[in-house]
């Protein structure tokens, strides 16, 4: 399917060839009848894209701030790959639509395969020829509305959360600064509740455009034609509300707001342009100062917009969904008339070209359509102490590695092309000697697309199965939310696949289970899970200079893992676990491999809210691990450092760049510092693509895996009960 792209890096506009997306529960899959472009939010993205890189960080000082952090916590190279990946990557556009829903996925019953619908979202109402849209950010046409007309519906939302917020009363007076598309809008809406309302813009063609849809009176803002009208309308006191819809650098609307304001109005914000507030003018007023954020309520709020948990409406009357379906009603009877608003109704095919001439100034519009080729709906597409088990691993007779022939290249297939799999495992791939990046499987299109052209894959696709039934992939890399991580990796075990898992390997016991009997069933166990930091250089090096032990040890070790950024999927702890579960393994990992064994009981304690938490692991030889797991710690302090103490002597790794070994007589200094943490990754994956290129032994032994998992998810009894959990069966 084609899909409308930018590179945020390079400025360069595309209609891309991506993979068709898949049809996920909770959803939608949904077929473009026309898009909308937001002549506002798309030209501003479009516009910073093609700045220098100077211009693009002033322009967002807030990513600026980020990647200063990241550089605190992941280091100067690390961090600049990652940036770097970001902005030399492919980047959708558009977020309002109207299409045909093509497929429903499982959960969803109030509509069905053929139904038109109104979609919103910039990750789920594209410019691309099919989106997946959950349940919360669709709802059904009324009877009788074009669809040209409801694919103004996100817009028209966020219009009307605006005047929402402005609590406009009947007979009171308004001014509207910015008569673009938002603007026009807002003064439809405001008429239509009996607010009389003055328009401001320089563009005289936009000004009568909103008299003729509503507006009492309207003017430059430097005209004192604006001032007089608003004297008449209010006897001279003043606006009632004032809605800031106009973009750019200009001080101007916030200062002629306030100055046409009356004492305790109301100013809301819609737009993006500068709020250098005027202290005395505002203070003299007392005006009130109001932000309208995006559709409404829900927006940004991961367990509405992508788990469907709606807001009970008897506590929140207008969700951004209800306000969907409010402005399409209003609409369809009539009450706003958005066909004045199209200056432009453009093929699709021909989008980038739209793009440009909106940018050039070429085509000056309020509004433009996309419109999608026509085709059929339903087309084909693609109280006692607890006590944890650690399940044992069986293997089948029939087990054994699979024969390659001499100097053919290792095929690895991926399956998931986020973050981490895009700066952190794949650069070590791609262009690799002996290996080839056969595939990579997405549920978002763009992202396999991305990931196809960055790192040179032969194929892209949303058909999971179609991969593994392919005899000449070799791996497959499962680098997905980790809710889907069990279930993937059985799959691709039972089709004979060598599998890296990012972790957790699972989530549940019962996870963990299922993927030991597909080991059991198929006779695969050719699994390796992405605990990276045992394979890191330093610790590595540090160990061999510690020597073996005599007597128990004790690891102590300090993750300084931050505050998450809100919206974080990480936060949704219902469907992707703890987060903890989620990366814990990495340390009791890393502690095992020290003390050269499995835990055999957890003891955990966590504080109120379940996010800092202090893990003691107990192993057979008495040796204990204490892993002190905190979100509230300084950004600038090392993310972790570590502690090993045995038989008089001390090894110390601070965060993966400096360690140390001291005993009675001398200590050993790491050399020098890397130039990068280098928390095992690259090493991790050569001794993967190593084992899969020979037959040998996995990197880490199964049993281990499933020691180290089922340990992770101890804690989590552990800490619910206050009491120490015994691992039953563990070595």
């Amino acid at each position: 399917m084609k899909q409308v792209v930018q590179n945020y890096k390079s400025g360069e506009l595309a209609l891309l060839d991506v993979p068709v997306p898949g049809c996920k529960p909770g959803g939608v899959l949904v077929r473009s009848s026309y898009s909308l472009i937001s002549t506002g939010t798309e030209l501003m993205k479009v516009s910073e894209a093609g700045m220098s890189m100077l211009g693009k960080a002033r322009s967002r000082p807030d990513q600026v701030a980020k990647v200063v952090q990241s550089v605190a916590v992941n280091g100067v190279p690390a961090t600049y790959r990652k940036v770097m990946g970001k902005l030399d990557s492919y980047t959708p556009l558009g977020y309002s639509l109207c299409g045909v829903v093509e497929q429903v996925g499982a959960g969803i019953d109030e509509v069905k395969v053929g139904d038109l619908v109104a979609c919103a979202g910039n990750e789920h109402a594209l410019h691309a020829e099919l989106n997946w849209v959950p349940k919360n950010l669709f709802t059904p046409v009324p009877d009788g509305l074009a669809p040209r007309h409801a694919a103004f519906g996100t817009v028209g939302s966020i219009a009307l959360q605006g005047v929402r917020q402005g609590e406009s009363r009947l007979g009171e007076v308004a001014l509207v600064i910015g008569l673009g598309l938002i603007g026009q809008l807002v003064v439809q809406l405001l008429a239509a509740s009996g607010v009389r309302v003055v328009g401001v813009d320089p563009d005289p063609v936009r000004c009568e455009l909103a008299e003729r849809l509503g507006a009492a009176a309207w003017g430059d803002p430097a005209s004192p034609a604006v001032e007089q009208a608003v004297a008449e309308l209010t006897g001279g006191h003043g606006v009632d509300q004032v809605y800031l819809a106009a973009g750019g650098d200009s001080n101007q609307p916030v200062e002629l707001a306030a100055r046409l304001s009356r004492d305790r109005g109301r100013v809301i914000d819609i737009g993006k342009c500068r709020l250098d507030l005027p202290w005395n003018a505002y203070y003299e007023k007392e005006l009130d100062v109001r932000f309208s954020r995006s559709y409404g309520p829900g927006r940004y709020d991961p367990e509405y917009e992508l788990e469907g948990r709606d807001y009970p409406i008897g506590h929140v009357r207008w969700t951004e969904r209800r306000n969907l379906a409010c402005f399409l009603d209003l609409v369809a009877r009539g009450r706003v008339d958005v066909e004045p608003l199209i200056s432009h109704t453009a093929d699709f095919t021909d989008a980038v070209e739209t793009y440009r001439s909106l940018k050039d100034g070429g085509l000056k519009a309020v509004a433009v359509l996309f419109r999608y080729p026509e085709q059929e709906a339903g087309a084909e597409t693609e109280a006692e102490a607890p006590v944890v088990a650690v399940p044992a691993v069986r293997r089948d007779a029939r087990a054994s590695a699979p024969v390659r022939a001499a100097g053919t290249p290792v095929r690895l297939a991926f399956v998931g092309a986020g973050n981490y799999a895009t700066s952190m495992l794949l650069p070590h791939l791609a262009g690799r000697d002996g290996v080839e990046l056969s595939t990579v499987v997405t549920t978002t299109a763009l992202s396999a697309a991305n990931a196809q052209r960055k790192f040179g894959f032969a194929g892209a696709t949303t058909d999971l199965d179609a991969v593994l039934g392919d005899p000449a992939v070799d791996a497959v890399f499962v680098v997905t939310r980790h809710s889907s991580h069990a279930a993937l990796t059985r799959k691709a075990l039972l089709a004979g696949k060598a599998v890296f898992v990012e972790k957790p390997l699972a989530l549940t016991e019962d996870e963990l289970a299922g993927v030991l009997a597909a080991v059991e069933e198929s006779g695969n166990d050719r699994l390796q899970v992405g605990f990276n930091r045992r394979f890191a250089p330093l610790l590595r090096e540090a160990a061999e200079r510690f020597g073996p032990r005599s007597g128990p040890g004790h690891v102590r070790y300090l993750v300084n893992a931050g505050r998450l950024d809100h919206g974080s999927w990480y936060l949704r702890q219902g469907t992707e676990g703890s987060r903890f579960t989620g990366e814990g393994g990495h340390f009791i990992d890393t502690a095992s491999r020290l003390l050269g064994a499995d835990p055999v009981s957890v003891y955990a304690l966590t504080t109120p809210g379940d996010e800092d938490l202090q893990v003691v692991l107990r192993y057979p030889d008495g040796s204990t691990a204490t892993i002190g797991y905190v979100t509230n710690g300084p950004s600038g302090f090392p993310k972790e450092t570590l502690d090993l103490v045995a038989d008089g002597r001390a090894l110390r790794l601070d965060d993966f760049v400096r360690a140390s070994v001291y005993d009675g007589r001398k200590r050993w200094v790491s050399s020098r510092l890397p130039k990068a943490r280098d928390k095992g990754q690259e090493a991790q994956l050569a001794a993967f693509v190593k084992a899969v290129r020979t037959g040998g032994a996995m990197p880490v032994p199964l049993e281990s895996l499933v020691a180290t998992t089922a340990a992770t998810l101890a804690v989590r009894a552990g800490a619910a009960g206050g009491v120490p959990v015994t691992l039953a069966g563990a070595r």
